[in-house]
């Protein structure tokens, strides 16, 4: 589903008459206007706005309107409960009519034609079957993720309720949404989602419903540039515009592109789970007959490594070694044969081929 999106508007397509609704943002051409906490938390939602002269969508100097807005908060008050695609023509509406009452006008047309800066792809994975978003999250993270994504960063935050892997152009998150929201009640600085406060409310709602836990997978798509060669790679062919972005069929093809990235990147070597190092010896001796014994040594080293440090950590440790040794290891940890457990991609990729969009009331 999408959630977060920002547009560009050309000045032929808006206009503004209430212009002291806008604040100055210390340079002549740049001009502001924000919802305000006290809004927010009264339930009121309003897009974020930014009138600046800067390089538009056709390449030339203008006065530009951006537009970013999360849009399932802007039609249902948050963003536990997704859109469908019936949704967008009212959503169109209702942005249509919070923007007069913010002093700008413009048509309907122009905004579901409206040029795509940048989009957040994101699914809500209701688990009610006792699981948690932390056992998930954990797992997650032992995939060899920087060789996979061409990530700069990684952040492990909120004891293990969120894991971000990010670059400049795009970020991949995975977080515990109700925790997320907890963290917001107690200060909204705490917390990863924007605008938490207006969703607050829904706490006394959520905390009445039994084994109820939702995982939220947000991919966040920060450059048009991005957008454009992502769509490129997985054969997508959308013009990039409001009403053309906001397809779930184009969500669920770009999440299940980069879960099931993830699920290649995480190697069979973690479904070895015995405690005993003769036990995981000998199994990995049986299940590989085939490997010489250094290897088999190779591999035994790495899976007590990997019990005690991320893959990323690891990684980090023997930055001034020889990667392609490095590489070579893990891609041999790759192939190897393992007894089949429980895949926890699997179970996540069936919430994102379902793609069913999630209500909580």
């Amino acid at each position: 589903m999408v959630d977060t999106i920002v547009l560009l508007l050309s000045p032929s397509l808006y206009e503004i008459h209430e212009p002291d609704k806008f604040t100055p943002m210390g340079t002549p051409y740049r001009f502001k206007q924000n919802p305000t906490q006290a809004e927010l938390r009264n339930g009121i939602y309003k897009p974020r706005l930014t009138l600046e002269k800067r390089m538009g969508v056709n390449g030339c100097v203008e006065n530009t309107l951006k537009i970013e807005l999360s849009v399932p908060k802007l039609l249902f008050g948050n963003n536990f409960n997704e859109l469908r695609y019936k949704d967008i023509p009212p959503v169109i509406k209702k942005l249509q009519d919070v923007l007069h009452a913010m002093g700008v006008s413009v048509s309907k047309t122009a905004l579901a034609d409206a040029p795509v800066l940048a989009i957040h792809y994101s699914k809500n994975m209701l688990f009610t079957d006792g699981s948690t978003p932390y056992h998930y999250i954990n797992k997650i993270k032992e995939s060899w993720v920087p060789a996979a994504l061409d990530v700069n960063q990684t952040d492990y935050r909120n004891s293990g309720h969120s894991y971000k892997l990010h670059c400049n152009a795009y970020e991949l998150a995975f977080y515990d949404k109700i925790h997320d929201l907890e963290k917001a009640q107690r200060s909204s600085k705490r917390a990863i989602e924007k605008d938490n406060e207006l969703q607050l409310n829904l706490l006394g709602t959520i905390r009445r419903k039994r084994k109820y836990e939702v995982l939220r997978m947000e991919l966040r798509l920060n450059k048009r540039q991005k957008i454009k060669a992502l769509f490129a790679q997985l054969g997508i062919k959308a013009p990039l515009t409001f009403s053309k972005l906001c397809k779930p069929a184009i969500a669920k093809k770009v999440l299940l592109h980069y879960m099931d990235t993830l699920a290649q990147k995480r190697t069979p070597l973690l479904n070895y789970t015995s405690t005993n190092s003769k036990a995981l010896l000998s199994e990995l001796i049986i299940n590989n007959s085939d490997l010489p014994p250094k290897q088999i040594f190779q591999l035994y080293g790495l899976k007590h490594a990997l019990d005690i440090m991320t893959p990323r950590e690891l990684r980090v440790l023997f930055k001034h070694h020889n990667m392609r040794s490095w590489n070579r290891l893990i891609s041999e940890a790759g192939r190897i044969k393992a007894p089949r457990v429980q895949n926890v991609f699997d179970v996540l990729r069936v919430h994102l081929e379902k793609f069913k969009a999630l209500r909580i009331y």
